[in-house]
């Protein structure tokens, strides 16, 4: 692959190393003969004088240069490119893992490079085929060595390592005192990378990174390596807590080549300190609480805050909270020419439910998570208890709205707060507001994904003021008619239109239950769901005849449906849950789809194919409303079953512990989410929860992009 070699105000010499004949030295015992140039000496060098009985051998490739020459990384920065080792010369040799130790940037006219001056040892793991013959190592390095010009060279080494007992050389002390200069997690050396983060909707960005050390920072630098779109600049640093506390802001160009920008990207961080060193691979967040010596990420939290208070009003016009709104409406024409106090307190009662309810929601979600479970937004509705007992309150409303009896909440909780001409109470309103939060977490939002994201990704006081934000923007309706109760009180009078619109709005709320027991067939058996929805339909049958013939089933009417909704809760105990698909879904309507293989993602962009990722659930409405309009329609869709197109459909819909820590990855803990691979975007680009045929065109586009040249 080209490089380019860009040096301002500096002599650029590019020469092949054939122009340059290296100079062959006599090799001493472990090491193979030197190969020299006017400026560099390399030759290879084994820990071992045999192969020994079992595991890998460690060589290195041995370099050294003269003052002010250097090779590079292999991550180089602004320009040339690391040694490159072939080994296909060699002879029973299994497979190699070349070792980097920590590099030193170089800072020249504004260009920053990576690498190595004096001496350096790249550490080589070589594994052979066969212990009982020699390994026969034959090496071609093509290198770059720079000073005032940059010089290309090969080098062709050799080394044979016959079998025997593995007793040292006079040369493993070389090798090991740069295998500890390699970065590991950090622990042996106290050092932790706890964090990457950018604002999500701030083009132009820098990264900050969050690290910590057991021993002061003397002088720690960083290096990050990502997409070939991104270019890193030297980071600024800030210290706190005695220099124990590292905050670094990283300028960055070409996020605006990143699909969504830099949240979800994997990155790798390099942090150096002498001869501490940690590496670490890990997505960038979105920015959140407050990082060491920087009063802006303040308003990277209320950024998100906002998102939250957003993605929770969208809420309201989503499919899932269709049902809830329903019930708004009629109790909105309710108050129609009534006192205007009673609306104003019972629409803040409903609003109290919803908060309430997403504080309980927090706190599940946080004790979850505290106790290593796996979390996410809807994840309840993979638990068939939780969809029966929704089935059964959805159904109950409906049957409420038919007219087929009065629900009969507890009186201990119908009569709080009873107010005059309000037949509910408090109470009522309150559950009201808690069965409308119920109702949309199936629902993702724009803007909502971004936000359960990065509350989820952080402690519980964070989870805790985002859902408080979501509660909020799913209240504002709410709010609105109680700071403005003159919208409720100047509504017509309820009449004869009301009692026709409240039976069309419960066969809206009937649709609602049927989608509910479909679901139930996903998580346990088709079966037991269709003997679910009989009884569901059984229970309206018997209020339907309670109510028409009361006198001769008085109260054993609503003693058999007491004891229907109970069989309800005991069937999912007496059948098999079913395991996670293991094919797709929508194998109807999406014949192009292929079941999720995350480890299968590389071995397809390598090949040069497009992947197209669709993390989906029956019970994600959003999900099947983006298949809908966008993935099942042209021109998408003709672009999925395209033969270079891998579409891959992991379906959440039950537990998937793969599924789950793939969201994990790009920092998501809700779905929709789409993703698309190819050889222009090899680490994934992440599409927006609700899918249009341009973010979708796009994305395909640019992954299948191929990228001819590095930096």
């Amino acid at each position: 692959m080209e490089q380019s070699i860009a040096w301002r105000g500096k002599a650029l010499v590019l020469a092949m190393a054939f122009a340059f004949p290296a100079l062959t030295a006599s090799a001493e015992p472990g090491s193979s003969a030197w190969s020299q140039t006017e400026q560099t000496s390399l030759r290879l060098i084994t820990a071992s004088q045999a192969l020994g009985a079992e595991g890998f051998v460690r060589v290195g490739l041995h370099v050294q240069l003269r003052d002010g020459w250097k090779i590079y990384w292999r991550s180089p920065g602004d320009a040339g490119f690391g040694p490159r080792i072939d080994w296909s010369g060699s002879t029973n040799l299994e497979e190699t893992r070349l070792l980097w130790p920590a590099p030193r940037r170089f800072s020249v006219l504004g260009l920053e490079t990576l690498g190595y001056q004096d001496e350096v040892v790249l550490p080589i793991e070589a594994t052979p085929r066969d212990r009982d013959q020699t390994l026969s190592l034959r090496a071609k390095v093509d290198y770059l060595t720079c000073d005032d010009i940059c010089i290309p060279y090969t080098a062709r080494l050799a080394l044979d390592i016959p079998p025997g007992d593995a007793t040292p050389t006079e040369l493993t002390h070389l090798i090991d005192r740069f295998v500890a200069r390699v970065p590991g997690d950090g622990a042996r050396h106290g050092l932790a990378i706890e964090r990457l983060e950018t604002p999500e909707f701030e083009e132009g960005a820098p990264l900050t990174l969050v690290a910590s050390a057991r021993q002061p920072f003397e002088s720690p630098d960083l290096f990050l390596e990502g997409p070939v779109e991104l270019v890193f600049a030297k980071p600024e640093l800030r210290f706190d807590d005695g220099h124990r506390r590292l905050s670094a802001e990283i300028p960055v160009e070409g996020a605006q080549f990143v699909e969504g920008g830099l949240v979800g990207t994997e990155l790798t961080v390099t942090l150096v300190d002498g001869l501490r060193s940690a590496e670490l691979k890990l997505a960038v967040e979105p920015a959140g609480e407050t990082t060491v010596g920087e009063v802006g990420s303040f308003f990277s939290l209320a950024w998100v805050l906002a998102l939250a208070l957003a993605g929770g009003l969208i809420l309201n016009l989503m499919p899932c909270v269709l049902p809830v709104l329903s019930i708004k409406l009629l109790g909105v024409i309710g108050h129609g020419g009534g006192e205007r106090r009673p609306v104003r307190l019972g629409f803040l009662a409903s609003a109290a439910g919803i908060l309430v309810s997403f504080w309980v929601l927090a706190a599940g979600l946080s004790g979850l998570k505290a106790a290593g479970q796996i979390v996410g937004w809807g994840i309840q509705f993979q638990q068939p208890w939780f969809l029966v007992a929704m089935a059964l309150i959805v159904t109950l409303f409906a049957a409420n709205l038919w007219g087929f009896f009065e629900i009969g909440l507890p009186r201990a909780i119908t009569e709080t707060g009873h107010l005059a001409g309000d037949t509910r109470g408090l109470g009522g309103h309150f559950m009201t507001g808690a069965f409308a939060t119920l109702l949309a977490t199936p629902c993702s939002a724009p803007f909502l994904g971004t936000a359960v994201g990065f509350a989820l990704s952080r402690g519980t006081g964070e989870i805790l003021l985002v859902f408080t934000a979501l509660g909020l923007g799913l209240a504002l309706p709410y709010l609105a008619v109680a700071a403005m109760p003159g919208l409720a009180t100047r509504l017509p009078r309820p009449g004869r239109w009301m009692v026709i619109l409240r039976r069309v709005l419960g066969f809206a709320l009937a649709g609602t239950a049927i989608w509910l027991v479909t679901v139930l067939a996903a998580v346990i058996t088709p079966g037991g769901a269709a003997a679910i929805g009989f009884l569901m339909l059984a229970i309206v049958g018997f209020l339907a005849a309670g109510r028409r013939f009361g006198s001769l089933f008085g109260k054993a009417t609503m003693g058999a449906v007491g004891v229907l909704a109970a069989l309800a809760f005991i069937i999912p105990a007496t059948v098999d849950r079913l395991p996670s698909r293991t094919s797709p879904a929508d194998s109807t309507d999406g014949e192009f789809w292929v079941p999720f293989d995350d480890a299968a993602i590389a071995n397809h962009v390598a090949q040069g194919r497009v992947v197209f990722v669709d993390v989906t659930a029956d019970w994600c409405v959003t999900c099947q409303v983006n298949k809908r309009l966008v993935l099942y329609q042209s021109p998408i869709a003709d672009r999925l079953r395209d033969a270079e197109v891998v579409a891959m459909q992991a379906d959440w819909t039950r537990p998937d512990a793969a599924i789950s820590r793939y969201l994990a990855r790009f920092g998501r803990y809700g779905i929709p989410f789409n993703a698309v691979y190819g050889p222009g975007a090899p680490d994934g680009v992440v599409l927006p929860e609700l899918l249009t045929d341009s973010a979708v065109g796009d994305a395909l586009d640019r992954a299948a992009a191929r990228t001819t040249s590095m930096r």
